[in-house]
């Protein structure tokens, strides 16, 4: 049961950080998160150990648990790892593509278009980079699903301190090109699509971007408990 709380707090402070909603240097303040969730102070710190395991959380002493601020240094390294990852995965996926497989990722982008045709940004933030999740997820590849995971939660925060413009409307036209190409089992034009893509968006960072600031309690306002 404990385990359970713990994940669903963990689960719900990540989606806050992913949809742009709780912003780098907030500090997570252990009574308020355990008074916004109903739960004891240590299940809450619990939670945010576990968050600090995939660097979204940086836990200082004396001061207390924050959204992590990552570094130029480290932005570019998480793409590096990113490109690597992706467009072998790219390849891969275009080797055992099926009809089904395609059909989820065109239901997927669909998903995508409706969020910004209704502005939601939280979730249109959600879903771009989900999209990269759920290739891992439909070739059955669950330990790659969640190192991606791990890793497109990290960029939702280099790319809320650094992203100078929206680029949502290009990232969505991108992910239908690459659909488009692994339909087609266009291998060489997936994977420069998928590499072309993801360097775009690093492309986008300002890194001299001033960091923006947040308050934890109007965060987390709109994200369930």
């Amino acid at each position: 049961m404990e385990s359970s709380a713990t994940s669903a707090i963990a689960e719900s402070l990540t989606r806050a950080i992913v949809e742009h909603k709780l912003l780098p240097g907030t500090k997570l303040g252990e009574q308020k998160l355990a008074d916004h969730f109903s739960v004891s102070r240590t299940l809450v710190r619990q939670a945010l150990f576990q968050l600090s395991q995939n660097r979204l959380v940086t836990l200082e002493p004396a001061r207390g648990a924050f959204v992590s601020t990552p570094s130029v240094a480290e932005a570019k390294q998480v793409f590096a790892v990113r490109l690597m990852l992706e467009t072998a995965m790219t390849r891969a996926f275009v080797q055992q593509v099926t009809p089904a497989q395609i059909k989820s990722l065109k239901a997927h982008i669909q998903s995508e278009k409706k969020a910004m045709d209704r502005n939601d940004v939280g979730r249109r933030t959600q879903l771009l980079g989900d999209f990269h999740v759920v290739m891992a997820e439909l070739m059955g590849n669950a330990v790659l699903a969640q190192m991606l995971g791990d890793l497109i939660s990290r960029c939702a925060l280099i790319t809320l301190m650094y992203q100078s413009t929206s680029a949502a409307e290009h990232s969505h036209d991108e992910h239908e090109a690459i659909v488009t190409a692994l339909a087609r089992k266009d291998e060489e034009g997936a994977v420069r699509l998928m590499r072309e893509h993801l360097q775009h968006v690093e492309e986008g960072l300002a890194f001299d971007r001033d960091m923006p600031s947040s308050d934890l309690s109007m965060a987390l306002s709109s994200v369930s408990a």
